[in-house]
């Protein structure tokens, strides 16, 4: 068995990516974030502590897919009260429905280290598509000889789609949480045995 970096990483389209095989995601280093309007005029960020992917990197890059699994209940905003609000039956319902889930359904390359990963979210007991906008960060060999690559991807989905219509009206006009959130989603996956 050789140690090159060479015999785990092959040239695509002008880009060094993995060879095929089956990636998981490191949990100690991913996150797995959104972003909502608050009172129409703040950002709120939080994040699920605990995520799981199993990212299967095929012969032809395109035909590559995904599949993730978040713990409702590791959602974290840094506030104790919203948290529980957000695990609630007004939201998650997380004692209910424990996980949301994405499956892909389709890889488009774009142009240089972008792509656009087509999937399934779903959450409670809705499924939905959704498109996800992904860059290829690099691939490399971690001091434990490992071999990985990094990714970021984003989208953005309307809450109420998935159930989640919880809201309050403002006095000067909108409401309390934006219906649009934002996911962002930042990892490392390293290959298996």
């Amino acid at each position: 068995m050789t140690s090159s970096i060479d015999a785990v990483t092959r040239d695509w389209d002008g880009l060094t990516i993995p060879a095929a095989g089956t990636y998981a995601l490191d949990v100690a280093h991913k996150r797995v974030g959104f972003v909502a309007r608050h009172m129409m005029v703040s950002k709120v960020r939080g994040e699920f502590n605990e995520a799981t992917a199993t990212i299967t990197i095929a012969e032809d890059p395109l035909q590559s897919s995904v599949v993730a699994t978040i713990q409702a209940a590791s959602i974290d905003t840094t506030q104790a009260d919203r948290d529980a609000h957000l695990r609630s039956p007004e939201f998650l319902d997380s004692e209910k429905f424990p996980t949301l889930e994405f499956r892909s359904t389709g890889v488009k390359s774009r142009r240089g280290n972008e792509f656009v990963l087509t999937g399934e979210l779903s959450i409670k007991d809705v499924t939905r598509p959704v498109e996800l906008a992904v860059e290829f960060e690099g691939v490399g060999r971690s001091p434990f000889g490992q071999d990985i690559f990094g990714f970021s991807a984003s989208t953005e989905i309307d809450r109420e789609e998935f159930g989640l219509t919880w809201n309050v009206a403002l006095e000067t006009g909108g409401v309390l949480v934006s219906r649009k959130i934002k996911i962002e989603i930042e990892g490392e996956a390293v290959r298996q045995a």
